[in-house]
């Protein structure tokens, strides 16, 4: 297992072994446990008693933070014809059909989020093997695929972010930055725990929220008490 670093080290020390942390005072801790000079992204991991090898097991979907995420996204549609105009009156960064699916085939992934008309979706579907392992890929579970572009591209750039279980059952999930006040970081965590229990599988069985974790990007990861 790699050393850990000095920085880490100390900041490990303001933890203590064995306890479970509220979620403020958790908070508190993985904001002053981040060791980097740089924003650190603030994290939240919940294991869940689910097996996602079986797919009524499997938890993904996507929700809006109520106070974002603190990174702007890079938003391209696939459409065409009118709705053109509105996906770049709603602020995407890029939009197009043929030219962008030509520009992506040659190797091109400059942006964060990709949304799609359903009518764009039969030639889109062909960049699957490029799109899919990148998490690039259109998707009408996670509102991506819609012909309400506008609402769309407004929920990416408010801060919508995806969930999706691990092959261990884990959701990890960013839920803003280190320069977030306290409470901004706490109302984003209850609103991804909200969801989170909301989409439980009716096939889960016994505990469902096993272990919940804020940790920063560099940072010892924090424990907090289950709800």
């Amino acid at each position: 297992m790699a050393k850990k670093g000095k920085k880490y080290r100390a900041a490990a020390e303001l933890l203590e072994a064995g306890k479970l942390y509220e979620v403020a005072e958790a908070v508190d801790l993985a904001k002053k446990t981040a060791p980097a000079k740089f924003d650190e992204t603030i994290e939240m991991h919940v294991r869940l008693g689910v097996d996602p090898k079986y797919n009524d097991q499997q938890v993904r979907g996507a929700v809006v933070l109520p106070n974002g995420t603190g990174k702007s996204k890079r938003v391209l549609v696939f459409t065409k014809g009118d709705k053109v105009k509105e996906a770049e009156d709603a602020g995407a960064d890029y939009v197009g059909s043929d030219e962008l699916i030509e520009k992506i085939k040659g190797g091109w992934f400059d942006f964060d989020v990709a949304v799609a008309t359903p009518d764009m979706m039969g030639v889109v579907g062909r960049l699957g093997k490029l799109l899919g392992p990148r998490g690039l890929m259109p998707n009408p579970k996670l509102g991506t695929v819609t012909p309400d572009i506008a609402k769309a591209i407004a929920e990416q750039k408010a801060g919508k972010v995806e969930y999706r279980t691990d092959k261990a059952g884990n959701i990890h999930c960013p839920i803003g930055k280190k320069s977030f006040e306290d409470q901004k970081l706490v109302e984003n965590y209850q609103t991804l725990l909200d969801t989170l229990i909301r989409v439980k599988p009716a096939a889960a069985k016994g505990q469902y929220v096993r272990s919940i974790t804020l940790s920063s990007t560099m940072g010892p990861g924090v424990p907090v008490i289950l709800p």
